[in-house]
């Protein structure tokens, strides 16, 4: 009989005779993650504005899920921080953010397993809710 065949991409717990610091490096980040949060930040500016909506909305939002100030936003924008940083150094993630449902990418959101990239998608949720035309106060959940 021969033992199952395990990715160790899958099973990050199995060592097979290596350190962990070897194991860390089997497993891959997602290159979303590198990119600066500045070289994405136009991109959702420009989907709002296409639809009617505007840089302030897109701002409100990011602020509202982050709690970043205006102030720090700008700095994080001017640092182009990227993506893994910017959601890191996040002065408060909002906690009503776990109302944020629906589909985006053809993924659930609230079925995203890895932290990082659910807190992603759900700007990119907010931010296409924006461009279709919901009012503020729904995207903020209040």
């Amino acid at each position: 009989m021969h033992p199952p065949r395990i990715s160790l991409a899958l099973n990050p717990g199995y060592a097979g005779g290596m350190s962990a610091n070897q194991t860390t490096s089997i497993v891959k980040k997602h290159r979303i993650y590198s990119i600066s949060f500045a070289s994405v930040y136009p991109h959702y500016i420009a989907k709002a504005e296409k639809k009617g909506r505007t840089k302030a909305e897109v701002d409100e939002i990011i602020r509202w899920l982050t709690g970043y100030s205006q102030k720090t936003l700008d700095a994080q924008l001017k640092k182009k921080a990227d993506i893994e940083t910017f959601i890191a150094q996040a002065p408060q993630l909002n906690a009503s953010r776990a109302l944020i449902k629906g589909v985006i990418c053809g993924i659930r959101v609230e079925e995203i397993e890895e932290p990082l990239m659910r807190e992603i998608r759900y700007l990119d949720k907010l931010i296409d809710e924006l461009a279709k035309g919901k009012a503020m106060e729904k995207i903020l959940r209040k």
